[in-house]
C-alpha cells in the first residue's frame, strides 16, 4: 500500500468509538491534501475509528487503509514507505510462514508486529509514521521513522486518545479551554521566536504533541499514554586506514538507497538545485532512469537564483530540469495557505520557493527525490568549522578564559574581536543550539508581552547535549542538529509543502545504513583543518558522479530574497499584516513594525527577525483568531462511513 496518507485515528475511553465516527470524517477533510486518491472513515467495533486519506503509490488498486491482519486482530493505517518491504515479506514468508493478501509495503509492518512486536520497527528501512489497533489485546501503538521524516501528532480527552499526520486535523476535538490566546503555549512560542520553529515534542497549541523521531506511542483503555523512544542515532568517529575504501563506502551505500528509494509504480522525479546534494541524488538516480525528471526554482533578482547552475548540472547529467520562477507577489498570495499547511510556524524562508518548486513537480511526477539530511550526516554546515576556529581561545585554561570573557564585555559592539572572544570562551553547551537565531533573550524581553525568563533554549538541547557527553564538539553539533533543526525545520517543511500538493518527496540520504556509513567518519575528513571545505568525504566519494563543477560548490538552499522585498514591494503588505494582527497581547507588534521600518530605511537588515513576526502574525490569524481565510478549497469525495463487518467487529 506505499502511499503518502493522512492518519486520523481515535480510539475510546469509554467504549463509544461509534458515536465519535461523524466528527473524524469532518475532521478527516482538513488531511485531503495528504491522500486524494481515497478516502475511508471505518469504525473498528466499539474501540476505534479509522480515517485516512490515500495517496496511492505502490499496489494502487489494493491496500486500502485500514488494513487488517491476522484475520483481523490488527488494523494498520500508514503514512509511508519501506523500501526494503519486498525482501522483508520474502523473510517473514519463508521464516514465519506469513500469508499476505496484498502486493503493497503496509502489510509487512501489519506482519512484522504480529511476528516480532515492537522489534519490526528496527527492520524497516524506509519513512514511516503509522498506527495499529489491537484488538485482542485492546492497545493502540503508534511510531515515527528513525528520523522524523514523516510525523504524528496525538492528543488525548476524556473520551480518549486521538492521532493524526496533521495538527489541525485534531483541533477540533482540543479541549474548549485551549482556544484563542489561552491556548497558545507560551513556552513553544518563546522558542520559536529564538529557533524559527517550534521544537519537538511540544506544538503551540496547548495540549496537543508529537510523537518525537524515533519514538512510539502505546495506549491501552484505562491507563496513561506511554512515549519512549526506540532509536537514537549513534555517532561513532573512528580512524580511517583507507581512505579510498570510506569513499568506495559511501557511493554504494547512497547508490543503493537512492536504488530502494526509486521504487515505485508511479513516476519519480527529482528536485535538482545548485548544491552538490540534490545534484547527487540526480546523478545516482539517472543510472537506474535516465529519463527522470528534474525540477528547480528561482528569482529575477541577481545573486539569488539558481536555475542557471541546475541547468548546468542538467545538462552535463544529459536529464531535463524545468524551472519555476517566482516573484514578490507569488510570494504574498501563496504565505497564507504555506502556513496553514504548516500547522505551527517555521520562520524558514525557503519554505516559498519549496512549495513552488514542489507545485510545479505535481504536474508531472507523484514521487520526487531530495536531499535533505546530508548536511547533517556529512557535516555540511559552514558552522560546523566554528568549533575548529575558536580552539585557539577555548583550548586555554579556565582562569585565562575567564579574563578574556570580561575583555570581551568592554569592547564596544561591531568591533572586529568581540564575538570570538565571547564565542570562544562560551562552552558549546551554551553557545550552540542550531543553525537559525533569530531573537536573542534580551530582544524577546522587547517582544513578548509575557517573556519568562525561565525558558531558555538550553530547555531544549541540554538534554540532548547530555546524551553525547565523550563526543568532540563537531559531532556533538551534528547531533544537536538531528534533534532539532532536521526534524524542527528541514523535515517539516519537506513533509507539509510536498504535501500540500499531493506530492510524495522522498529523501535518500535519510537513511538507516546511510547514517551508518556517515557516522564513523571522523571529524579530520568531514571538516579538514586547513581548508574552509565541508563534508569533505562526501565530496570525494561523489567525485567523478557529479559535474566537476559541482563536487566543491557551496550550496545555496533554494535562497530567497526576503531581504530585498521586505524592503521593497513587500513593505506595506507586511506592515498592513503585522499592524492589524490580533496577536498584541501575545507580542509588542509595535516593536516588530520599529525592525520593519529599519529594515526598510537601510539601517540593520531585519528580514530574518521581521519574517519570523510575519509568520507568527499569520499563523495566529489562520489558527487562533480565525480572520484570515487561507483560501485552502478541495473537490469533495465521497465518504466511506462505515461500521467494519465480518469478523471485525467487537
Amino acid at each position: 500500500m506505499a502511499a503518502m496518507c493522512g492518519i486520523l485515528a481515535f480510539f475510546s475511553a469509554h467504549g463509544a468509538a461509534g458515536a465519535h465516527a461523524d466528527a473524524i470524517a469532518g475532521a478527516l477533510e482538513s488531511l485531503h491534501h495528504r491522500g486524494p486518491d481515497e478516502t475511508g472513515v471505518e469504525v473498528i467495533g466499539n474501540d476505534a475509528v479509522f480515517g485516512h486519506k490515500r495517496l496511492s503509490i505502490i499496489d494502487v488498486a489494493f491496500s486500502h487503509e485500514p488494513l487488517p491482519y491476522a484475520g483481523g486482530r490488527y488494523l494498520l493505517t500508514f503514512n509511508g514507505e519501506i523500501y526494503n518491504y519486498i525482501e522483508l515479506r520474502e523473510e517473514l514468508a519463508r521464516d514465519y510462514g506469513a500469508t499476505f493478501q496484498t502486493q503493497g509495503d503496509g502489510e509487512v509492518i501489519a506482519a512484522g508486529y504480529h511476528f516480532w512486536g515492537e522489534k519490526v520497527l528496527t527492520r524497516l528501512r524506509g519513512m514511516f509514521a503509522f498506527v495499529i489497533w489491537d484488538r485482542q489485546e485492546r492497545r493502540a501503538f503508534g511510531a515515527r521513522d528513525y528520523f522524523g521524516i514523516k510525523p504524528l501528532h496525538y492528543l488525548q480527552t476524556v473520551d480518549g486518545v486521538y492521532l493524526a499526520s496533521e495538527k489541525k486535523a485534531l483541533l477540533p476535538f482540543a479541549p474548549a479551554a485551549h482556544a484563542g490566546d489561552a491556548g497558545v503555549d507560551t513556552a513553544s512560542l518563546s522558542h520559536y521566536l529564538t529557533l524559527q520553529y517550534v521544537p519537538e515534542p511540544g506544538t503551540l497549541h496547548q495540549g496537543i504533541s508529537r510523537i518525537g523521531s524515533g519514538e512510539c506511542l502505546s495506549w491501552t483503555p484505562g491507563y496513561p499514554i506511554e512515549v519512549r523512544r526506540w532509536y537514537r542515532p549513534v555517532f561513532n568517529p573512528a580512524p580511517v586506514p583507507d581512505q579510498e575504501r570510506l569513499f568506495t563506502e559511501i557511493r554504494e551505500t547512497l547508490r543503493e538507497s537512492v536504488r530502494l528509494h526509486m521504487r515505485s509504480d508511479v513516476p519519480v522525479g527529482s528536485f535538482l538545485s545548485s548544491g552538490i546534494d540534490s545534484t547527487a541524488v540526480v546523478a545516482l538516480a539517472r543510472q537506474f532512469n535516465p529519463n527522470i525528471l528534474t525540477f528547480t526554482v528561482g528569482y529575477d533578482v541577481p545573486g539569488y537564483s539558481e536555475i542557471e547552475v541546475a541547468q548546468e548540472s542538467a545538462r552535463h547529467l544529459e536529464v531535463t530540469t524545468i524551472p519555476t520562477k517566482i516573484g514578490p507577489q507569488d510570494m504574498m498570495d501563496a504565505l497564507p495557505r504555506i502556513i496553514w499547511h504548516l500547522d505551527d510556524p517555521v520562520a524558514d524562508p525557503a519554505l516559498v520557493p519549496l512549495y513552488f518548486v514542489a507545485q510545479k513537480a505535481a504536474e508531472h511526477v507523484t514521487v520526487v527525490l531530495s536531499g535533505e539530511g546530508a548536511d547533517e550526516f556529512f557535516g555540511g554546515y559552514t558552522i560546523y568549522r566554528e568549533p575548529l576556529s575558536l580552539s585557539a581561545v577555548n583550548g586555554l585554561p579556565d582562569q585565562m578564559q575567564k579574563g578574556l570573557r570580561a575583555v570581551s564585555k568592554v569592547i564596544p559592539q561591531g568591533v572586529k574581536g568581540k564575538s570570538f572572544l565571547e564565542r570562544g570562551t562560551t562552552p558549546l553547551e551554551e553557545r550552540y543550539y542550531g543553525n537559525a537565531r533569530m531573537f536573542t533573550e534580551e530582544e524577546k524581553q522587547s517582544l513578548l508581552r509575557r517573556y519568562d525568563p525561565s525558558v531558555r533554549y538550553t530547555d531544549v538541547t541540554a538534554p540532548i547535549y547530555a546524551e553525547v557527553p565523550d563526543l568532540d564538539d563537531v559531532t556533538k553539533m551534528q547531533y544537536i542538529d538531528l534533534y532539532t533543526w532536521l526534524r524542527g525545520d528541514i523535515l517539516v517543511k519537506a513533509d507539509r509543502i510536498s504535501m500540500a500538493h499531493s506530492l510524495e518527496v522522498r529523501v535518500p540520504f535519510l537513511d538507516r545504513e546511510v547514517f551508518d556509513v556517515a557516522s564513523r567518519i571522523p571529524v579530520e575528513l568531514k571538516l579538514p583543518p586547513r581548508s574552509d571545505a565541508t563534508k569533505w568525504a562526501m565530496r570525494q566519494a561523489l567525485q567523478g558522479v557529479v559535474p566537476p563543477a559541482i563536487v566543491n560548490r557551496k550550496k545555496l538552499g533554494f535562497p530567497t530574497p526576503t531581504r530585498v522585498w521586505l524592503a521593497g514591494e513587500m513593505y506595506e503588505w507586511t506592515r498592513w499584516i503585522i499592524a492589524n494582527s490580533a496577536a498584541g497581547e501575545l507580542i509588542d507588534l509595535s516593536y516588530a513594525l520599529r525592525l520593519l521600518d529599519e529594515h526598510k530605511r537601510g539601517e540593520v537588515d531585519h528580514s530574518r527577525k521581521v519574517w519570523t513576526v510575519l509568520v507568527f502574525c499569520i499563523w495566529h490569524a489562520i489558527f487562533v483568531a480565525r480572520t484570515l481565510d487561507p483560501g485552502i478549497t478541495r473537490n469533495q469525495s465521497a465518504l466511506l462511513t462505515k461500521p467494519v463487518v465480518g469478523s471485525m467487529v467487537a
